[in-house]
């Protein structure tokens, strides 16, 4: 699937249309450069699945947990600081992954061996300063 963007409030029809579309699969890797719009576009997928909480980057934290209606975890990763590949099995995250709930992954290159088959990479293409190109696939 892909979609043209031309200002951030498009964002919440594309969060739908994106859970919509891959409304099997509960893992999602985002990769996009520094500053196109990673942790805005889960904050808005995260809004479409019921989550009032207040929601931030967890850069420093490396996973945040948010709750929506039906109290289901709701997995926020950024993966940006981690430096090895050990460091990532370090928290878990196989348990994040394979634990049936939401997961929405910012820089999930460095665990590219764990991605579980069906995950759907989410690549933001910045196309101007407001506009970017959103295209999703399916691993495996």
């Amino acid at each position: 699937m892909q979609w043209t963007v031309d200002e951030e409030g498009q964002l919440p029809m594309v969060a739908k249309a994106l859970l919509d579309h891959h409304a099997d699969q509960r893992v999602f890797l985002l990769d996009a450069p520094m500053g196109a719009g990673k942790t805005t576009l889960i904050k808005i997928l995260c809004r479409h699945l019921g989550v009032t909480d207040n929601m931030s980057s967890p850069t420093y934290a490396l996973v945040n947990e948010y709750r929506g209606p039906a109290a289901d975890p709701i997995y926020h990763m950024d993966l940006y600081r981690l430096e090895k590949f050990e460091e990532a099995l370090e928290i878990g995250i196989e348990e994040y992954l394979y634990s049936g709930h939401y997961v929405f992954i910012e820089w999930p290159q460095l665990i590219e061996p764990l991605w579980p088959e069906g995950a759907v990479q989410v690549s933001i293409e910045v196309t101007g300063p407001t506009s970017r190109l959103i295209t999703t696939q399916h691993n495996g």
